[in-house]
């Protein structure tokens, strides 16, 4: 008897929307998409839960170039910008080493979920940690505000350089921008950014920013282009 064929797939589950806000920077919406948590900023799609090992690369990314420039140093000061799913986060929570972690996050519905919602899991609670400090702020005008200085800088609050979820954005990624987050570091200090793609012309920009050692580590992904880490130190 030939072999019973099996029934064809059925149709992925459609994502339910399990909250949406409107804010002074657009809408914020949390998916749920089959298992996975998505969250989308202005109709475009920012992260889920799906993976998180590039996240998680930025915190380590950051933390190794710390130790090639001074090894072993603890009481290290590193801000987190965009807390997003919250992988970074849970990251930075299990070293040590890291005296004090702030989050800025300008999305009060991104902390609640966090707090009370379903991505506490996925920042394994570690905004209750009492080195955690989150800062409630547009990254953006944080950075060109006056303020404390930080070994590290990982920020991860667009899909990249070439591609940010607000217009303002982009004046992060601008030369003045790169000097003001050259000013938020110690000397020493590295700022790590999160991209959904390579950028050739985002190295040059930090090159021209005054940052040395500029590097780009891939982390290659099921959809095709690697997720990457750009990194460069302030002298």
């Amino acid at each position: 008897m030939p072999p019973v064929p099996s029934p064809p797939p059925g149709p992925a589950p459609s994502p339910v929307v399990l909250d949406r806000r409107d804010g002074p920077y657009g809408e914020v919406v949390l998916r749920r998409h089959g298992d996975q948590y998505e969250i989308i900023a202005n109709g475009v799609f920012l992260m889920d839960t799906s993976d998180g090992r590039s996240e998680r690369l930025l915190v380590d990314e950051a933390l190794a170039a710390l130790d090639a420039y001074a090894p072993g140093r603890a009481g290290l000061r590193v801000l987190i910008g965009g807390l997003g799913v919250g992988f970074s986060l849970a990251r930075a929570a299990e070293e040590p080493r890291w005296g004090e972690i702030a989050v800025v996050e300008r999305e009060d519905a991104v902390v609640g979920w966090h707090r009370e919602g379903p991505l506490a899991a996925y920042s394994r609670h570690a905004l209750d940690d009492p080195r955690v400090r989150v800062v409630r702020e547009d990254l953006v005008s944080w950075v060109r505000a006056s303020g404390p200085r930080y070994d590290a800088l990982c920020l991860d609050i667009d899909n990249g350089p070439d591609w940010t979820v607000t217009e303002n954005n982009g004046s992060l990624y601008s030369p003045s921008g790169l000097a003001a987050c050259r000013e938020r570091l110690e000397p020493g200090g590295v700022l790590a950014v999160w991209s959904a793609q390579p950028s050739a012309e985002f190295e040059t920009a930090l090159r021209d920013a005054g940052f040395t050692g500029v590097r780009t580590t891939r982390v290659p992904v099921a959809r095709g282009v690697p997720d990457v880490v750009h990194i460069g130190l302030r002298p």
